[in-house]
């Protein structure tokens, strides 16, 4: 075995592919949706470092061109809804972003359990079909 292999960065034998997510430190490899989730994780661990008491969500419709971002909370587990962020799929872009508005009503709920909550909406903009036609 060469010497030098050992001491190139990218060399991590001990790599999950859960470390898309979930890796603290290092150098990890992701894909766009992998990014957009993981954003939300990093968001929620910097508010947290700060004494920040905030809670993440997301929200989007399924049939969006951002689709698979479902498919990456859901493949998380209940791992990301401890981490404090929870993920509500929507039946269409309209809902899910309302949904996502919602969120940001939270300091005037009197049974509020955080002080604030970042979130995030998916989907294809209003007024374009699956094909990306303007109807």
């Amino acid at each position: 075995m060469d010497a030098n292999a050992t001491s190139d960065p990218l060399a991590r034998p001990d790599y999950k592919l859960s470390d898309s997510l979930w890796a603290r430190d290092g150098h990890i490899f992701l894909t766009g949706t992998q990014a957009l989730v993981r954003l939300m994780l990093m968001q929620r661990q910097r508010d947290k470092a700060a004494g920040l008491d905030t809670r993440g969500f997301i929200s989007g419709y399924r049939g969006s061109p951002l689709g698979m971002v479902d498919m990456a909370v859901w493949k998380a587990g209940k791992k990301f809804e401890d981490a404090g962020i929870r993920f509500l799929p929507a039946i269409n872009e309209e809902l899910g972003a309302t949904a996502v508005l919602g969120t940001q009503r939270v300091e005037a709920d009197p049974e509020k359990t955080c002080a604030g909550v970042f979130a995030m909406w998916y989907g294809k903009g209003p007024g374009v079909d699956r094909a990306g036609d303007a109807l």
